[in-house]
């Protein structure tokens, strides 16, 4: 069917309702956002579904959701776990409750229980209720830092990490057999409760979910001496972090903790934002606004769906707040963990600490010198969550940290996704002990490029949307892999890694030997000095990225280096 023929369909067919009808109509002279409405089937990838909100085939709706869904329930009863049920929440954002519903009342159609939240909660919290639930899945609606227009729908399985493979392309395999809207089923939500089929659930696991967290810390005694003394600004980003986030900090004991009142409360329009998105600067102009008037050590900022953490310090010499990327706060729980734990005896044997290509380089030099192993993984903190798992059933080794460049991370196993509400205890952990030692973060990771090296990395990204968008984002990554650089700049390219090949190349002598992860659309290039590049295609949005990272002898450096690798880069394209 066409797009124009799909287009017919959704305006006449009694399936979709009125309201649906009336949007579609409104663009019936356009041809073109019919097109783009209607070329495609809103792509369910391996971590589930987003997109932009509205009519269609490839925009996010409760058609789009419902079937998606379907998809997933088929998988569950071929699996035979339909029995254990499925745990749904769900973020801030236009449409995000319906289509929680949408889905809960699909999976009680198809006699798969469904555990819905009362509220919005953090995406980690989702992955620590399935487990605690026992449910063979679980479902987020939520397109993490995306702009307002957008939402999303990720895919979690019983270990409480997103769906990794095979079952990822399995269950996609279920979603794309389903030909006709017509067979997917739904039913009365107050049917649906009388049966037994769809329980809300709330405090009970936010109970269990605090009980979790406040067991990775390690001196408690540093917190309350420090608690009146260390002053904490925070802002949710007007997402699901506020509650669970405030909770802990005051059970732990923390006094001065302010939040941005701007942007507390959830705000599906994210109004005091441009992007809600912790890597960005201006998602911070109210919060520093405030740490400037109470003079706060440090500023916080967590994601839409509480799974990323941004970072500010104030730079006690300068008086100036110096902003951290997800590597550098990463580091400085890493360090603050490994060597605490090393310290007070409660390092578990065999640790390891989990990481992704794409991550500072900084994690060497860290795991070495507390001896804990460095496990490097694709990108994607589901990558991660497996490792977790395979730990548990090989007993190879003990989970102790991972983390991502994309500000995520977790401390524990009480989630397999990345915690932002976790690294915040723990960072403001981090910073009390630091007071108590008159020092603050920044000091601390200056201390750690004295200790490790200077190391820098940065990303470059060309977003190409639409139709040709995406054709172009394959042409460029089909003429890297064909045609590696052999240098960027004056810097020689001593390997070169294809992970949808699975091959190492060592440029020098042509020999290659496999690269060991999962097939994936990434090319990655192994530099001297211990600087790489990297090439990977976003998942999520319409976007190529290249992460580059250096290491340098000096701030001034490794700053001076990774601009000229950036440069260096742009040339090659």
């Amino acid at each position: 069917m066409g797009y124009q023929e799909e287009y017919r369909f959704w305006l006449e067919d009694d399936y979709f309702d009125q309201a649906t009808k009336d949007e579609l109509l409104a663009i019936r002279d356009n041809e073109k956002e019919i097109e783009e409405r209607f070329y495609k089937e809103l792509e369910f990838g391996t971590g589930g579904l987003r997109g932009v909100i509205g009519a269609g085939t490839n925009r996010m709706n409760i058609y789009t959701v419902r079937k998606a869904t379907q998809g997933l329930a088929n998988f569950i009863l071929k699996q035979g776990t339909q029995a254990k049920g499925v745990a749904i929440a769900y973020d801030s954002r236009r449409m995000s409750p319906e289509f929680a519903d949408v889905a809960g009342l699909c999976l009680a159609a198809n006699g798969i229980k469904a555990y819905v939240f009362d509220s919005l909660r953090p995406t980690p919290e989702l992955s620590f209720a399935l487990r605690t639930l026992g449910c063979t899945a679980g479902i987020v609606v939520t397109a993490s830092h995306n702009p307002p227009e957008y939402n999303g729908y990720k895919v979690y399985w019983e270990d409480g990490a997103q769906v990794t493979a095979p079952k990822d392309k399995e269950i996609i395999g279920e979603v794309k057999a389903i030909k006709d809207y017509h067979t997917v089923k739904t039913m009365d939500k107050d049917a649906a409760v009388a049966a037994g089929l769809y329980q809300v659930i709330g405090k009970e696991i936010d109970d269990a979910y605090m009980v979790e967290l406040k067991k990775q810390i390690i001196h408690p005694d540093v917190i309350k001496e420090m608690a009146e003394e260390i002053k904490i600004v925070y802002t949710p980003l007007c997402g699901t972090g506020n509650l669970p986030v405030r909770r802990v900090l005051s059970e732990l004991g923390f006094k001065h903790v302010y939040v941005v009142p701007e942007q507390e409360n959830p705000d599906p329009n994210f109004t005091t934002l441009e992007y809600p998105n912790p890597e960005d600067p201006k998602a911070f102009t109210y919060a520093l606004r405030l740490a400037k008037e109470k003079d706060a050590d440090i500023v916080l900022a967590t994601d839409p769906d509480a799974d990323r953490l941004g970072v500010y310090c104030k730079d006690a010499k300068t008086g100036e707040y110096v902003s951290f990327t997800g590597n550098m706060s990463g580091m400085l729980i890493a360090e603050y963990l490994l060597r605490e734990r090393r310290a007070t005896g409660t390092m578990p044997e065999d640790p390891a600490l989990v990481t992704t290509i794409v991550t500072t380089n900084m994690t060497t030099p860290i795991t070495q010198a507390y001896g804990v192993k460095k496990i490097e993984v694709l990108t994607g903190f589901k990558f991660i969550g497996e490792q977790i798992k395979r730990f548990e059933q090989t007993g190879s080794n003990h989970y102790v940290f991972g983390l991502e460049e994309s500000y995520g991370c977790l401390a524990g196993t009480h989630a397999r996704d990345k915690d932002a509400c976790v690294a915040v205890m723990c960072l403001c952990e981090v910073a009390a002990y630091c007071k108590k030692h008159g020092k603050t973060l920044w000091d601390m990771m200056l201390d750690m490029y004295e200790k490790y090296g200077y190391y820098k990395e940065t990303q470059y990204t060309i977003t190409l949307k639409g139709i040709d968008g995406s054709k172009q984002i394959a042409e460029i990554m089909d003429k890297l892999r064909r045609n590696p650089p052999k240098a960027f700049g004056d810097a020689k390219v001593l390997k070169f890694r294809d992970y949808q090949e699975d091959r190492i190349v060592d440029m020098e002598t042509g020999e290659e030997t496999v690269t060991g992860l999962p097939k994936s659309n990434v090319l990655y290039f192994e530099l001297p000095d211990d600087a790489w590049c990297c090439a990977r295609p976003s998942g999520t949005e319409p976007k190529i990225k290249f992460y580059m990272g250096v290491k340098g002898n000096s701030l001034a450096d490794a700053q001076a280096k990774v601009e000229k690798l950036t440069q260096d880069l742009k040339a090659c394209l």
